[in-house]
């Protein structure tokens, strides 16, 4: 039997399916999961969330990268080198742009409705923001993430679709 992975980078963008891939494969796997946004990000309850420090974003994910086991998952790609030579696997997250912004769509509606939890008030601004974002990783960061992504070979998956992921649980971590 193949021993399991145990540093796994998920990266896609916003809608792509990162969080609700990493949760499930933080339960099949045990491994703990961490949302790079929280790194980016001081969640503040009751009110606006803080911007870190360059500083203190980084070093908390030096803290991360310390452990044995990790699932990191965000849509970063400028600063999370370090995360990205130490993983076993890079699963990039392809997902068609007009599933993206359904899924935006439906995040938006569930988090009004409070069907579904947020890390940050599910206000319009941030809603039209999502789709700015996702526009632009769609021009500007995906291809800038593709070219950084040839140089990790072999241990970059693409995923698609949820098939592909079926697939990518199914071959790399039930072997």
């Amino acid at each position: 039997m193949k021993d399991l992975p145990s540093k796994i980078h998920i990266i896609g963008s916003v809608g792509s399916g990162k969080t609700t891939f990493a949760k499930k494969l933080s339960i099949q796997t045990g491994i703990q999961h961490y949302e790079l946004d929280n790194m980016v990000w001081e969640r503040v309850e009751g009110s606006r969330d803080k911007r870190r420090s360059v500083e203190d974003r980084d070093e908390h994910l030096v803290k991360i990268l310390q452990l044995d086991k990790w699932i990191i998952e965000g849509v970063h790609h400028t600063w999370v080198k370090d995360s990205l030579d130490q993983a076993d696997f890079i699963i990039f997250l392809d997902t068609p742009y007009g599933k993206r912004n359904y899924r935006i769509i439906k995040r938006f509606i569930r988090q009004k409705l409070g069907i579904e939890k947020a890390n940050y008030t599910p206000t319009f601004k941030m809603f039209f923001n999502m789709f700015k974002w996702n526009a632009y990783f769609e021009n500007k960061s995906k291809p800038e993430i593709l070219k950084l992504l040839n140089h990790y070979g072999d241990k970059v998956v693409i995923c698609k679709n949820n098939a592909d992921l079926k697939n990518f649980i199914e071959m790399e971590l039930r072997q």
